[in-house]
C-alpha cells in the first residue's frame, strides 16, 4: 500500500475521532450541566373549598293535558305575557296537520318575497351572494353538528334560491307553486283542529324540567334556612304532575343556599361578593353576593348567595357541587428549587447572555413542586418592569451548585 493512501486513512480516522469526542463531550456537559434552567411564566393560585347546595328561583309550574305535547321555548328562552308555551294534540294526525300548516306558512312567505324581489332591480349580484352564504351557513353548521338554528338556516337558504330561480328560471313557477300552498293551507284550517295551546300570563324565563322543588324551594323561605332543613333536602323524593309541562322562571334573581363550617362561614361577610364556580352540568364562574349567613347549628351555618346573571344558563340545575373561590392569587411561577434564601431575603438567579442575575423575588404561596411567587423591587423603582425585576419569560436557573451575581453559568 503506498504511503500516500496510509497517510490519508490516518488523517480520515483521527478526524472521525475528533467529531466523536466533540458530540460525546457536548452529551457529557448536556448530562451533567450544573446551572440547568427553568422559564417563568405567570400563574394564578386560587384559595378554594368545594360545597354542595341548591339553586332557588322564583318559579311556577306550568301544567296541561295531551296526548301529544309540543314545547315551543328552548331552555332558558325568554316568554313574553301570554305567549304560547306548549300545543296539545288530540292524536298524531292533528301534530302532523300544525306541522304541515307551518311548513306551508313559511314557505308561502318565502314565494311571496322571492315574487316581490324580482321586480327590483340591480339585485342579480346581490342574489348570488345570499345564496352563496346560506349554502355555506348551512352546511358549516351541519359540519360541526350545531342543529340550534338548523331551521332558521335551511328557510334562509329556501328563500335565496327561490329568488334565484324568480330571476333566472321560470318566473310563472314559483306563482304557481305560491298559489298551490294557499289553497293547500285554506284546505288544511278548514279540517277540525283538535289542537289546544297553553299560554303564559306573565313574562319570564321558560324551562322544561320540573322536580318538585318549585314550591318547597323558593325565595320567601330563605330567612328560615337552616343547615338541617338543606340536609334533610339530599334524600327527599318530591312528586312531579303527570300534566306538567315546564315552569316559568319569573324573577331575574336567582340563589344559591349551602351549608359551611363555621370556620369557612367565617370567611364571608354579608354584602360581600364571592366567586362560585360551576364545573359539572355546567361550566362556569359567577361573581354572586353574600345574601345571609344563618346562626351557627352543630358547628354549620347556612349561607345564602345572589346573583343575577347567567340565569338562562343555569335553569336546568339544582342541587350541584361547586367551588368557592375565596381568594386569587396572580404571580410568577419558579420551580421550589430555584428559590434562595441570602440574608434574610429570597432570591432567585436568572441566566442573562452568559452571566448570572440576582433577582430579589416575595413568596405569594406554594404548591407541589413550585412557589407563586413577585418581584421585590428596590426604593427608586418605579414600576415592575425596571431592568433587575424578574418577568414572565426569564430563565431561572435551577441547580443546587453555588452561584453568585455575575457568575459565568454558560
Amino acid at each position: 500500500m503506498k504511503q500516500g493512501a496510509i497517510l490519508n486513512r490516518i488523517v480520515m480516522f483521527l478526524f472521525f475521532a475528533a467529531i466523536l469526542a466533540y458530540f460525546a463531550g457536548a452529551a457529557w456537559r448536556g448530562l451533567r450541566d450544573p446551572y440547568p434552567t427553568v422559564q417563568v411564566y405567570t400563574y394564578s393560585v386560587d384559595d378554594t373549598m368545594e360545597t354542595t347546595g341548591y339553586l332557588i328561583r322564583r318559579e311556577q309550574a306550568i301544567s296541561g293535558s295531551g296526548s301529544i305535547v309540543r314545547l315551543i321555548p328552548a331552555e332558558g328562552e325568554k316568554v313574553a305575557a301570554g305567549a304560547t308555551v306548549a300545543y296539545l294534540y288530540a292524536d298524531q294526525l292533528s301534530l302532523e296537520r300544525s306541522q304541515r300548516l307551518e311548513d306551508l306558512q313559511a314557505e308561502t312567505a318565502q314565494l311571496t318575497q322571492a315574487i316581490a324581489a324580482a321586480g327590483e332591480s340591480g339585485q342579480e349580484e346581490t342574489s348570488r351572494e345570499r345564496v352563496m352564504d346560506a349554502m355555506v351557513t348551512l352546511r358549516s353548521a351541519v359540519a360541526a353538528g350545531d342543529f340550534t338554528r338548523l331551521e332558521s338556516q335551511t328557510s334562509s337558504f329556501k328563500s335565496a334560491v327561490y329568488q334565484q330561480a324568480q330571476r333566472y328560471g321560470d318566473a310563472g313557477a314559483l306563482s304557481d307553486a305560491l298559489i298551490a300552498a294557499q289553497a293547500e293551507m285554506e284546505s288544511l284550517r278548514a279540517q277540525t283542529q283538535d289542537v289546544g295551546r297553553v299560554t303564559v300570563a306573565q313574562s319570564g324565563i321558560f324551562s322544561g324540567q320540573v322536580d318538585g322543588y318549585e314550591a318547597i324551594l323558593t325565595p320567601d323561605g330563605l330567612d328560615a334556612l337552616n343547615p338541617s332543613k338543606l340536609s334533610s333536602l339530599e334524600n327527599q323524593a318530591l312528586p312531579v304532575g303527570e300534566e306538567s309541562l315546564g315552569k316559568l322562571i319569573t324573577d331575574t334573581t336567582w340563589y344559591f343556599a349551602c351549608a359551611l363550617s363555621e370556620e369557612n362561614a367565617g370567611r364571608l361577610t354579608e354584602g360581600s361578593q364571592v366567586t362560585v364556580r360551576f364545573s359539572r352540568d355546567w361550566a362556569g364562574e359567577v361573581d354572586m353576593t353574600v345574601e345571609r349567613i344563618s346562626a351557627p347549628e352543630e358547628g354549620q351555618m347556612a349561607v345564602i348567595l345572589s346573583s343575577h346573571r347567567f340565569l338562562s344558563d343555569v335553569t336546568l340545575l339544582r342541587r350541584q357541587t361547586v367551588e368557592l373561590v375565596f381568594e386569587a392569587r396572580q404571580g410568577l411561577r419558579v420551580p421550589t428549587a430555584a428559590v434562595r434564601m441570602e440574608e434574610g431575603q429570597s432570591v432567585v438567579y436568572v441566566q442573562v447572555g452568559v452571566k448570572a442575575e440576582k433577582k430579589p423575588v416575595s413568596v405569594l404561596a406554594q404548591g407541589e413542586d413550585f412557589y407563586l411567587v413577585e418581584p421585590v423591587l428596590g426604593q427608586d423603582a418605579e414600576t415592575k418592569e425596571e431592568k433587575m425585576a424578574l418577568r414572565a419569560g426569564d430563565a431561572v436557573i435551577v441547580a443546587s451548585e453555588e452561584i453568585w451575581d455575575g457568575k459565568i453559568v454558560a
